[in-house]
């Protein structure tokens, strides 16, 4: 049962007490992003052009030419999902963003068990990458010089790399995230052009989004690959703290980027299978996945424009290492402000204004574990991305259910003036959606990590255990720490008022200067691995 929130209280409450101030009283930059900079750091963290040209070939070989369609069901579907999370964030100001909407609505315990779930997912989703990015740049090396190119180093250069994107203010990460994310759309749009300008290979069709080609039984696998592409764009509530205006930026951002994820997805695989034709594109696409795109672009529009996707796709990696690096380090900003890790990693760069020492902490914890991998003999791609990253892409979705679940049960006990499809009819829509698409990840994860059953079980249980040793956690913090337990997940304090924005369910005892919100990506591609266009048999040119 949902624990109930306590009520607001009447007087002017002394607040409670807090964590020991970041350093020097420094804190993240407020003002410093606007709807379109957030939109890029959660754009990025799906990486588009990885997803798009390492992923989608195998939707289309799983579900045919109706793979199109499966993207846009997932972007309405997470649409419905954002009615009530937007909703929920211009009432719960925490800066625990996922973790404060649930503890808000189903109780303080669920709320610690999905926190340390927060962390272990966005953590899971963006260490693997590490070994995408080593062998994404091996293919590259080898694709446009023929070199080899070791992973490890790529993998731990790409550490300290990522390192300083997040030491440095937010508004640098924007503007680098920003020109990254141009770059790997805008090779895509190029390829989408080329091919929109010579009609394709036998004349341009609307056939993959007809009934008979959606409902086949290879949607299901198409829609397990779709959900996933679009990871990492709920994190716009992490930036509460240091956007402009948040309470219009951040529904702003967030449907700005599953609009664009959810039509662009969509529009791109088209292209690629107008490119070759209905029939032809299955053939290419079992011959040779990951060539798939690099074929289309060197046909439609020129062998120099396939040299570029191969750069571009390494810079896309990059991007979404940098946006989920963010949002990890504002989740743990936040929960040392509330107490529950330890206060140092809460400590702000004076000049910066970044969450130094938490993303220090990040990048120590993905140099271990990508060393572990390594010192294994771990394949980078098949074991150290997949099997770190898909117990991740689960965990977050499983988040978005909470959260979905969570937002009706909040606003039943709190006086809005919020309508009911926003309150009630989206977001128990959206659970019962997310529940479906929960069911076809868990259902298809062979095809996510090309592993045994065993492995996938054992990466599947990962996430109920994380959630039930936070659990755990939760107990152990009400009987031991009760002030951290009392605090967790409450609005923080407004100056001058002593309560917090929020008119309802205040805590007892106010926050500790806590507020804005937390992460971030991947989106990124967590599927059978795509091998370089260049070290397999090239896939069939298209007809012109």
């Amino acid at each position: 049962m949902p624990e109930t929130p306590d009520p607001a209280p009447r007087t002017t409450p002394t607040p409670a007490p807090g964590p020991p101030p970041t350093a020097a009283g420094s804190a993240l930059r407020r003002g410093a992003l606007g709807t379109a900079d957030i939109s890029f750091f959660v754009v990025s963290a799906a990486a588009p052009l990885t997803v798009m040209a390492g992923v989608a070939p195998v939707a289309i070989l799983l579900g045919g030419i109706g793979a199109p369609a499966g993207y846009l069901l997932a972007g309405l579907t997470l649409t419905v999902f954002a009615v009530g999370f937007t909703a929920m964030s211009r009432h719960v100001r925490s800066g625990g963003a996922f973790y404060a909407y649930i503890a808000r609505g189903l109780g303080k315990r669920v709320g610690i068990g999905a926190a340390l779930l927060a962390l272990v997912g966005y953590n899971g989703m963006e260490i693997g990458v590490y070994g995408l990015l080593g062998t994404t740049t091996a293919d590259t090396g080898h694709a446009l010089a023929g070199i080899d190119v070791p992973w490890l180093p790529v993998s731990l250069a790409g550490l300290l790399l990522i390192w300083y994107g997040g030491f440095r203010s937010i508004d640098f990460g924007a503007k680098l995230l920003g020109v990254l994310l141009v770059a790997e759309t805008g090779i895509l749009v190029l390829l989408a052009v080329g091919v929109l300008a010579e009609g394709g290979a036998h004349g341009l069709s609307a056939a993959s989004f007809a009934p008979g080609a959606v409902l086949v039984p290879g949607t299901a696998a198409v829609l397990a690959f779709a959900f996933a592409a679009f990871t990492g764009f709920e994190s716009t509530v992490i930036y509460r703290r240091e956007a402009r205006d948040p309470d219009r930026t951040i529904p702003r951002a967030t449907y700005i980027a599953v609009a664009f994820l959810g039509l662009f997805y969509a529009f791109i695989v088209w292209t690629v299978i107008q490119a070759f034709g209905a029939e032809e594109v299955i053939t290419a696409a079992a011959e040779d996945p990951g060539g798939l795109f690099f074929a289309a672009i060197t046909t439609y529009v020129g062998p120099w424009a396939a040299d570029l996707m191969h750069v571009f796709i390494v810079t896309s990696v990059i991007a979404s290492l940098l946006a989920f690096h963010n949002a990890i380090n504002r989740y743990v900003l936040a929960l040392s402000e509330e107490g529950v890790l330890p206060a140092a990693l809460g400590r702000v760069h004076p000049r910066h204004g970044s969450p130094y020492l938490a993303g220090a902490a990040q990048t120590v914890l993905g140099a271990v574990i990508v060393l572990a991998f390594a010192l294994a003999g771990a394949d980078p791609y098949q074991q150290l991305l997949l099997w770190v990253n898909t117990p991740g892409m689960i965990g977050l979705m499983a988040l978005m259910l909470l959260a979905a679940i969570a937002v009706p049960v909040y606003f039943r006990r709190t006086a809005h003036d919020e309508g009911p499809w926003r309150t009630l009819v989206a977001p128990v829509t959206a659970a019962v959606l997310l529940a479906v698409a929960i069911f076809l990840v868990v259902s298809k994860a062979g095809l996510f990590t090309a592993a045994s059953t065993t492995v996938n079980t054992v990466l599947v249980a990962v996430v109920p255990a994380v959630f039930l040793t936070g659990l755990g956690l939760a107990r152990r913090l009400r009987t031991r720490r009760p002030e951290v337990y009392a605090r967790f997940a409450e609005d923080p304090v407004e100056a001058g008022t002593g309560t917090g924005p929020g008119t309802e369910a205040a805590p007892e005892a106010p926050t500790t200067p806590l507020e804005g919100a937390e992460p971030c990506p991947l989106p990124t591609p967590s599927s059978p691995e795509p091998e370089s266009a260049r070290s397999t048999p090239p896939a069939p040119k298209p007809a012109r």
